[in-house]
């Protein structure tokens, strides 16, 4: 087998920008950010949704997009949906 080919699987800590939870898990990602947790250092990756934010886990109805990308979304197909045919 080749030497050197797969990349260093390590510990990171993820940290999500829109409600601050964190948690830790393996990944060949190298961020150069660092940050200390439970009393060790930890290479840290920030994500914009994880399982703490996101609408399927959180039993929230509601999505809270940054962006206005589910907004724009929806305007757009309002306007767009077919109006009813009356028959006379």
């Amino acid at each position: 087998m080749k030497k050197d080919t797969h990349p260093d699987y390590q510990d990171v800590l993820f940290e999500d920008t829109s409600t601050g939870h964190r948690f830790v898990i393996g990944s060949t990602l190298k961020p150069k950010q660092k940050a200390v947790y439970e009393g060790k250092e930890y290479p840290v990756y920030p994500v914009s949704i994880s399982s703490a934010s996101h609408p399927f886990f959180t039993g929230s109805k509601q999505f809270v997009d940054s962006e206005g990308r589910v907004d724009k979304f929806m305007k757009r197909y309002a306007k767009a949906s077919p109006k009813k045919k009356e028959d006379a």
